[in-house]
């Protein structure tokens, strides 16, 4: 099974709000996921970013490969 950190899509038309969730890869982006360990709002003005950062590290640590943008967001929410 590959497990993947990516961006979850749940906000409504020109209104994107995301959910960070573990997910199987083979899962569509919407689809079902196996945990919610944050969100991100790219509307505020700044952009509103809230990862657990403990659970990140641990499925990161148990072989889950985050996406591109999760990566520049984990690294954000760390600063």
């Amino acid at each position: 099974m590959a497990v993947k950190i990516r961006l979850k899509r749940i906000g409504a038309k020109k209104a994107p709000f995301y959910r960070v969730v573990v997910a199987d890869s083979r899962y569509p982006r919407d689809g079902r996921f196996i945990e919610e360990i944050g969100y991100y709002d790219p509307t505020k003005t700044p952009s509103v970013i809230k990862i657990d950062t403990e659970k990140a590290d641990k499925w990161i640590k148990n072989g889950a490969q985050p996406t591109e943008t999760v990566k520049k967001l984990i690294k954000n929410a760390q600063a």
